[in-house]
């Protein structure tokens, strides 16, 4: 099993950054991908970004440019600027362990115009 634990998120006026972390652990040997999804209220959950094991990265559309994925051992970052009001939502740290994925728990991100 693998535990993955956020930490950041909070209030942020548009314009402004944050930065989210995630860190695994348990039985980490193996997680071949580490990333952030989020899900805003009434609408389905989506990818923000994503890292491989090798470093190879994916975007959201509506983040490139604005937010950096980072994966340092067993820990993943998302730094995130330029944020905007629609940017706010519930973001899930993700994580995959050969064919198992895993979720945190949340932390929710608010960004006011």
């Amino acid at each position: 099993q693998v535990q993955l634990a956020e930490s950041g998120g909070g209030l942020v006026q548009a314009g402004g950054s944050l930065r989210l972390s995630c860190s695994a652990s348990g039985s980490t040997f193996g997680i071949s991908a580490m990333g952030w999804y989020r899900q805003a209220p009434g609408n389905e959950c989506e990818l923000v970004a994503v890292i491989t094991s090798g470093g190879s990265t994916n975007y959201a559309d509506s983040v490139k440019g604005r937010f950096t994925i980072s994966r340092i051992k067993k820990t993943v970052n998302l730094e995130m600027s330029s944020l905007k009001p629609e940017d706010t939502a519930v973001y899930y740290c993700y994580g995959r362990r050969f064919n198992q994925e895993y979720w945190g728990q949340g932390t929710q991100v608010t960004v006011s115009s």
